[in-house]
């Protein structure tokens, strides 16, 4: 692109993303830099047309950016603002509580952070990974039976799951000491992933009853209600604000649609592992919520150790607010990755 070329471009990206309506050539030649026509504008927007970075939505409309002209405009000329003091205000004010419940104060993050962008926001909440120090089942009835997991840093966590038919106590007491003899030290990840190995070199020590057991009671810890508890979504009701057309509305049902859905809710933290800070994900890019259309700006969050525990995002239509959002999502998962660290 030539000088004239690349403002036209921007120019028009940014009169969208502010107001959302296509473009003329008219109202372009009151804002150049230098003094141009109508038609010459006109030729140059032809042009942009043609190389797949414009589009025009209706005949003798202006024109707006296609994903492909998004997508090179925050490439490579989005120019990012600062953190406002009133946006770092909004954030900041949700870490004021001493409370030690990590999901309320996720809770309250997510809330703040929609707040600010006017956009819905997600928060993926990490895993409870401390060591586990004693596992126990607990029959409720012949259907229903509890476990309950307590953790070397004093968490405790109970599910109630449907046990294998005929268990008795003695097999439940056989299926808890059998756990708590290999689980010593482990993450609850770690002893998942090795359970299977554990069952099979002590299967002649468990009957079969305390073996299905020990399978399905640490089974509703990989169950999908897990993964989908683990994503918090607030700030629904903004992305209606700009769905005035039918097709606007389809768009933010599908996305409704796809947040109550989703469960394979690991992909949402599989996008922020392709190096730290912000990713921005435009339209069908975005793998997760391509099929509404949407935008997803998000980037992770790391605990002392500087591995990736969680993310924080914020979703909206395309035209976002790119440069205002990133160093707002930005701060916000640097932040709530200090605090985490901090508590650990």
């Amino acid at each position: 692109m030539n000088d004239r070329t690349r403002e036209v471009f921007r120019r028009v990206v940014e009169s969208y993303l502010e107001s959302g309506d296509p473009v003329g050539s008219r109202t372009l030649t009151r804002s150049m830099t230098e003094k141009v026509s109508a038609a010459t504008i006109r030729n140059v927007m032809q042009d942009l047309e043609y190389l797949g970075l414009l589009n025009s939505p209706h005949v003798s409309a202006g024109r707006i950016p296609t994903q492909l002209g998004l997508r090179m405009f925050v490439d490579g000329l989005l120019e990012m603002g600062d953190l406002t003091a009133d946006d770092r205000a909004k954030i900041e004010g949700t870490l004021g509580t001493k409370e030690n419940d990590v999901g309320s104060l996720l809770d309250r993050v997510g809330s703040a952070l929609s707040g600010a962008t006017s956009g819905a926001s997600l928060v993926l909440a990490p895993k409870h990974e401390a060591p586990i120090r004693h596992i126990d089942f607990v029959a409720l009835g012949p259907d229903r039976a509890l476990v309950v997991l307590v953790f070397a840093d004093g968490h405790v966590e109970n599910r109630v799951f449907a046990p294998p038919m005929g268990q008795t106590p003695s097999s439940m007491r056989e299926a808890a000491n059998f756990l708590n003899a290999i689980a010593a030290g482990k993450t609850l990840t770690e002893l998942r992933d090795g359970i299977a190995r554990e069952i099979a070199i002590h299967r002649r020590e468990l009957d079969d009853l305390a073996s299905q057991l020990v399978e399905s009671g640490l089974a509703t810890w990989a169950a999908e209600g897990e993964a989908h508890a683990r994503l918090i979504v607030r700030g629904r009701a903004n992305l209606l604000g700009d769905a005035t057309q039918a097709e606007d509305l389809e768009r933010v049902r599908q996305l409704f649609d796809d947040l109550e859905r989703k469960r394979d809710i690991v992909e949402f933290l599989e996008l922020t592992e392709g190096g730290q800070g912000v990713r921005i994900f435009i339209g069908s890019e975005n793998k997760l919520f391509s099929l509404s259309g949407s935008s997803l700006v998000v980037s992770p969050y790391m605990n002392a150790d500087r591995k990736i525990i969680g993310a924080v995002g914020v979703i909206g239509p395309t035209r976002l607010n790119y440069g205002r959002i990133v160093p707002i999502v930005d701060y916000t998962a640097q932040l709530v990755g200090r605090l985490l660290s901090d508590r650990e």
